[in-house]
């Protein structure tokens, strides 16, 4: 069966067809909103307007695609009160492909996506019905969240202020890159060859703090530090926080398995980092990683195939 996922978040389109038959991405588009220079984001009206025209020019290009469901992100997290307009462009389009097609529309939230999504990339079908950690950080979330049988059941904690991302985002647009300005960064970070102290981080229990970090990349900077040693810090001071909050847990809850998701872990940097202290959490490629309908498309399958 081929599923079609639709993912409208705030910060990109993203299209997926799966062949979930034979483990196949066979199309999968990620187009990122416009947002004007020296920006950090988009107002919601705006966003939606741009996603309906990204899924219009995205959709033209389909061509006698046989389908059997429809997948469709309708909010942000697995909440009662998880809301965001801009998904309504997503929700939109699935209904009117799945109702001219006769098809079955199955919502899911944003993070489901990512973690359907990981899974599916590591191709351990065992890993669905397990209990798992997953750790989804991106210029939205910094949270811990407790997942079982492929969806997103609990948030253990999270950051209290600012989110890694935009701590990431902020800082390179900054530095004169367009927004989003994770990969920017991420990039001048793998050229710093010195050795980055051990930031102070900010954790208590489940939950960080990450406000102090705008404002020790701002002081680095203001102190003649190079461009690639203040984005190194600023990954390097995300990821030592990510540790301690995941050491916190497991201490807790035991040794979960623990899969990392979203756009800020697509970091080579973070990755090193974490894998070092974590040997056993599971990174997954990019392209899984960061914001995309593959997930989307995933978790369709498994409803519908499954219940």
């Amino acid at each position: 069966m081929i599923t079609l996922g639709i993912d409208t978040s705030n910060y990109a389109t993203s299209v997926a067809l799966v062949d979930n038959d034979t483990h196949q991405v066979i199309f999968s588009e990620k187009r990122f909103l416009s947002v004007d220079e020296g920006k950090i984001g988009l107002r919601q009206q705006q966003a939606l307007f741009e996603h309906i025209k990204n899924l219009t020019n995205i959709f033209s290009s389909f061509k006698g695609v046989d389908i059997g469901a429809v997948g469709v992100s309708v909010r942000p997290k697995d909440e009662d009160n998880s809301y965001m307009p801009c998904f309504l462009a997503g929700k939109m389009s699935a209904y009117s492909i799945g109702g001219a097609m006769n098809l079955p529309v199955i919502e899911s939230s944003h993070q489901t996506g990512h973690l359907a999504s990981a899974l599916f990339d590591l191709n351990k079908p065992e890993l669905f019905d397990r209990t798992l950690l997953m750790l989804h950080v991106s210029g939205g979330t910094t949270d811990i969240l407790l997942a079982e049988n492929g969806i997103v059941k609990k948030s253990l904690g999270s950051s209290m202020d600012l989110f890694a991302g935009q701590a990431v985002d902020r800082l390179g647009v900054k530095l004169g890159f367009p927004f989003p300005a994770g990969q920017y960064v991420s990039d001048l970070a793998e050229k710093c060859e010195e050795k980055i102290p051990k930031p102070k981080i900010s954790v208590k229990g489940y939950n960080c703090n990450l406000s102090g970090l705008e404002n020790q990349c701002d002081k680095l900077l203001a102190q003649g530090y190079t461009r690639e040693y203040v984005c190194k810090y600023c990954l390097t001071f995300v990821a030592h926080t990510l540790i301690k909050m995941i050491k916190n847990v497991k201490e807790d809850l035991g040794d979960i398995p623990l899969v990392l998701a979203g756009g800020v872990m697509s970091s080579t940097v973070i990755k090193k980092i974490v894998t070092e202290k974590l040997p056993d959490a599971m990174f997954v490629k990019p392209q899984f990683s960061s914001d995309n309908a593959i997930g989307v498309a995933v978790n369709a399958y498994r409803k519908v195939t499954n219940g």
